[in-house]
Order: structure tokens, then C-alpha cells, then sequence
């Protein structure tokens, strides 16, 4: 259920509403937004008689929420949810963000060349995989902590955040002071403990698709970590997989929007993923970016074609510095900037 309080609420009207709703045996998740505040009720709400919040002072209207996901759908946070970072980048805002960088972090002069030129052509985080889950057992697995602590070094030193994956409830902690924004891998999407852990973190998340999921369960994953009280989460469209064989994936563009008309969090795009190919990453991108995405992330390399993992999805340098030219166009088009 939600509860959509006046614009002139008070906050003991407020509160007032909230203890009713626990009397009630619903959870509430609270929200304010500009110009007014909301309740989420979760749980077993559908005996709750809604016409009595509606009699109580301060309350606009209430409706019961058809979507299985409560905390996710747009009517959680009608006018869309922005994360803010500590050095004021906005994820979800006017402003598209690019995320680039290596797969995986391979060495010192990688990560901090990558890290030079990616500030260089505008980006705003840099990402990089320390762990590493492979189809095989036998391929490179990355560099670990060591490895994140390299990305970290280079990041601050040329002023980017820093993305990279999380595999395991372990490694929440000793990444914590390393990485700006979590990423959840396509695979985790539905590791549902990894979730509800991340739920309990002070620290944006970034949530994959799964390679076969649809958007409902998609938003259903996130709303693992927002009821948890986490409720700075993004969501990206990877690609999933279809009968097609042409690409790696098969690259949703269409998810952009769907995702925008239900869900308040911002959407990040991942070309790379997405298609598997070097020379379908720039299309894919400018087409994710159009069709309404808060950020990008691809991966670069100095040198693509010698990456330790997915170097025929990989961007050189230059090609990136290119691409980032081209998106910008395309950001003034739809009203953006990059």
C-alpha cells in the first residue's frame, strides 16, 4: 500500500500515520521527495482497510500497489530516485554518467593509464573487475583485494569513483572502503542472501540483468536490497540471452524505457556485455543513451586485443575518447548532458 501524504504534513501528522500503519502489522518504508512525503506498507496488506489512513490527518490519498514489487515501482518515488556520491557526481539526474575501464584489473600502468584517460574524456567512475566470475575454472580470475586497492590508488588520483563487482557476502567488507558503488553481477542477480546483505550497506548498488531474466524479475531482485533500507540502487541492462547468435547477447535497448515507466531507479546501460562485440559497443551505447540511460558503462583497455578477459567486447582508448564525442551530441539531443 501507499500512502501519499499532503504537501503540508507535519512531521507529527506524519508519525502519526506510521504508527497506524505498524498497528496494522505493515512494514513502512518512508520517502521524501520534493514536494511531498511517502509511505510504503509492506506486508500483509491486502485485509488492511485503507479507508481508515485515508481519514487521518495529513494524508493525501491511499492505494494498494498491484505490482509485486513495492519499494521498486514508481510510486514509491513518482519523481525518480537520484544517488548522490561523495564528490556530488548524481547518478539519475540531468547529467549521464560514463563508467570505463578495464575487465580486469591486470597491473599498476594499466589501471592508472586507463584511469588518466578515462577522466581525460569525461567519465565519471572507473570500474574494473578485482574478482572475477568465469565460465571456466581455468581462466584469468583476477587480482583480488591487491587489485582493488591498485583502481582505488589510480581513481583517486585522477578524481573518478570507483564500480566493481561483488561476488560473495565476504568481500562486502573489505571492499567497503574501496569502491563507491557495488555491482552486482548478471549472475548474482537472483543471490538472494548477497542481496539482503547489500540491503543492510551504507553504499550505493549497481544490479545487472540476468542473462535470462525479465524486467518484472529484475525489479523484483532489487527490491531485495531497498527493503532492506538500502534504497540507493540502479539497475543495467546487459543483454540477455536469446536465440540469436550474431552477438554475445542480445542487447535490450527496449528495457530503457520500460524500466523508466516502472521503476524510479535510474538505469545504466553496458554495451559491452551486451553484445560481446568491439565494433557494436559505440552503436549500442549512443542507442542506450537516446532511449533515455542515466549512465554507461564499457570496458577499455590500452591495449584491447591483449585484455586478460573479454578483450573482443574491449574498447581502446582512443575509441572510447571518440565515442564519448559522439554521445555527447546525442545528451544535448535528448536534453542531457554528459
Amino acid at each position: 500500500m501507499i500512502v501519499a501524504m499532503q504537501e503540508k504534513a507535519t512531521e507529527e501528522q506524519i508519525d502519526a500515520v506510521i504508527d497506524a500503519m505498524t498497528e496494522a502489522g505493515v512494514g513502512v518504508h518512508r520517502t521524501t521527495g520534493a514536494t511531498q512525503t511517502i509511505l510504503a506498507g509492506v506486508g500483509p496488506t491486502a485485509t488492511v482497510d485503507l479507508s481508515k489512513f485515508e481519514l487521518l490527518p495529513g494524508v493525501e490519498h491511499v492505494h494498494r500497489i498491484s505490482s509485486p514489487y513495492k519499494l521498486a515501482g514508481r510510486g514509491f518515488r513518482p519523481e525518480g530516485t537520484v544517488i548522490e556520491f561523495r564528490n556530488g557526481v548524481k547518478l539519475g539526474g540531468e547529467q549521464i554518467l560514463a563508467m570505463a575501464g578495464p575487465c580486469s584489473i591486470e597491473n599498476k600502468a594499466q589501471i592508472f593509464e586507463t584511469a588518466a584517460r578515462v577522466k581525460a574524456a569525461g567519465g565519471t567512475f572507473l570500474r574494473g573487475g578485482a574478482f572475477k566470475p568465469r565460465s571456466s575454472p581455468y581462466a584469468f580470475q583476477g587480482l583480488g583485494i591487491p587489485g582493488l586497492e591498485l583502481m582505488r590508488e589510480a581513481a583517486d588520483a585522477h578524481g573518478l569513483l570507483v564500480v566493481s563487482e561483488v561476488m560473495e557476502i565476504a568481500q562486502i567488507e573489505p571492499m567497503l572502503q574501496l569502491v563507491d558503488l557495488f555491482q552486482v553481477g548478471a549472475r548474482n542477480m537472483q543471490n538472494f542472501n548477497l542481496l539482503r546483505e547489500l540491503g543492510q550497506v551504507d553504499k550505493p548498488v549497481l544490479l545487472k540483468r540476468g542473462i535470462a531474466a525479465t524486467i518484472e524479475e529484475l525489479l523484483l531482485s532489487s527490491e531485495y536490497i531497498l527493503s532492506g533500507g538500502n534504497y540507493n540502487v540502479a539497475l543495467c541492462e546487459r543483454g540477455i540471452r536469446t536465440y540469436e547468435t550474431a552477438t554475445r547477447n542480445t542487447m535490450d535497448i527496449s528495457a530503457i524505457p520500460v524500466v523508466k515507466k516502472l521503476s524510479h531507479l535510474p538505469i545504466v546501460a553496458d554495451p559491452s556485455h551486451g553484445t560481446g562485440r568491439r565494433d557494436m559497443v559505440a552503436p549500442m551505447a549512443k542507442a542506450s543513451v537516446a532511449a533515455g540511460a542515466d549512465a554507461i558503462i564499457v570496458e577499455v583497455h590500452p591495449n584491447a586485443d591483449k585484455a586478460a578477459s573479454d578483450a573482443a567486447q574491449t574498447l581502446y582508448l582512443d575509441q572510447f575518447d571518440k565515442l564519448m564525442a559522439e554521445l555527447r551530441v546525442i545528451a544535448a539531443a535528448v536534453g542531457r548532458t554528459l
